[in-house]
């Protein structure tokens, strides 16, 4: 049986988080997370002897496609609709160091 969650650790929890608990909240989630406890302790009853260990839930395939080789933009097309340019460079306010 898992460890039963009282609003005390709920609060606790909250600190960590940095989030402000109401009393109405922290009772709510007390009853969530002792209803995802009691899920997880079902999970514990399974026989999982058989199962075979899996690196993932589903089958992983690769969605990508082959990098291929093509033209791309020019410097001028790439930079027809910029607000400022600066040569072959977009020109954007600075943002690091001193203004």
């Amino acid at each position: 049986m898992a460890e039963n969650i009282d609003t005390k650790k709920v609060q606790h929890i909250g600190k960590l988080s940095r989030i402000e608990l109401t009393d109405k909240q922290r009772e709510m989630f007390c009853r969530q997370l002792e209803q995802i406890l009691g899920h997880f302790d079902k999970l514990q009853e399974l026989d999982t002897e058989t199962v075979e260990p899996m690196p993932h839930a589903v089958e992983l395939h690769n969605v990508f496609s082959d990098d291929t080789l093509r033209a791309s933009l020019s410097a001028d097309q790439a930079l027809e609709n910029a607000p400022q340019r600066e040569g072959d460079f977009f020109k954007v306010p600075k943002v690091i160091g001193d203004s």
